[in-house]
């Protein structure tokens, strides 16, 4: 396992990543920095494809249970056919590969075919042990580790299913959406695993790929959710003020204008304040604005992940 991360490592750095002239600091900077990354995507890599191994080796493989999307195919052959998972996985997904490396970029299209490569290598050689045969727990826990396994390998930058790729290419040339393609896809893989196996097993393995999807949300999501608010109000200073010292949150503050109001339809110059918050942060804050401003007008929405700034609530004195 250390030479399959050694070489995903070194081929990615081969790839993108030219070696800076010792000479400028600032290259040898962005140098260490963009590797280091690299390294990160490697272990997540890694990481995903141990935990899919279990997921498929340790639940789902032998209670006969499939998954969506392309590992679902793969899984349904290997029932039907008694192909080895391993080589089919690496069969069926070479086309997707090929439309990552032509649609999207060298860099992802290498890193989906070493972790679909790693992932055939773990089935066959690891050991993985058989943890339960309670088809409940085997649907649920076999789709959370697949699950993981493939919103690790996503962090990383690269697939294991090419589900996602064919979507977005599929996308791109008709008139339907990514989540269309992918909803249509599963349903004939789980009609047919309904009228080839059993409506039983069609339905368990249902259950692994919400459980799969779920698992998959939470890991590109985010380890927590949040909601950006925007506030527009006469009294944004108040609740800018109330934002930062009493919740202990940040703010932008951007410029905008009233198009209707009080005064009419008189275009009005106004300070429009943006925060991030989490969920369970929403109710108390709604609750503040309404002491300062009952005629604020607040709009929120779903962020699906943050970086950097003041996200992490500081601590007041």
């Amino acid at each position: 396992m250390s030479g399959i991360f050694d070489f995903l490592v070194n081929g990615l750095s081969r790839k993108g990543t030219p070696k800076p002239e010792l000479s400028d600091p600032d290259q040898v900077s962005i140098y260490k920095l963009t590797l280091r990354r690299q390294w990160v995507h490697a272990a997540l890599i890694v990481l995903g494809m141990l935990s899919a191994g279990l997921g498929l080796k340790g639940f789902l493989l032998p209670s006969g249970f499939i998954d969506g999307g392309v590992t679902g195919i793969s899984l349904l052959l290997s029932e039907l056919t008694g192909w080895p998972l391993s080589v089919l996985l690496i069969l069926i997904n070479i086309p997707f590969i090929y439309l990552g490396y032509k649609n999207i970029q060298r860099g992802f299209a290498f890193k989906t075919m070493v972790a679909i490569s790693g992932l055939a290598l773990c089935l066959i050689f690891i050991p993985y042990p058989i943890l339960t045969t309670d088809k409940l727990l085997v649907a649920v826990f076999g789709g959370f580790f697949l699950g993981a396994g493939v919103g690790l390998t996503m962090r990383g930058g690269g697939v294991i299913d090419g589900t996602e790729i064919m979507a977005v290419t599929i996308s791109r040339k008709g008139g339907l959406t990514v989540g269309d393609v992918i909803l249509i896809i599963n349903i004939i893989i789980f009609s047919f695993a309904a009228f080839f196996l059993s409506v039983e097993r069609a339905m368990y393995s249902i259950l692994a790929y919400l459980a799969a999807s779920r698992t998959i949300d939470f890991l590109i999501s985010g380890l927590e959710e949040y909601t950006g608010v925007n506030i527009i109000s006469t009294k944004s200073e108040d609740i800018r003020l109330m934002i930062t010292e009493k919740l202990g949150r940040g703010v932008t503050i951007y410029n905008g204008k009233r198009g209707y109001g009080q005064h009419g339809h008189r275009l009005q110059d106004t300070d429009i304040v943006f925060t991030v918050i989490t969920r369970l942060e929403i109710s108390n804050l709604k609750a503040e604005i309404e002491k300062i401003d009952p005629q604020a007008f607040v709009i929120m929405h779903s962020i699906k992940d943050t970086k950097g700034g003041m996200i992490k609530k500081r601590p007041l004195h």
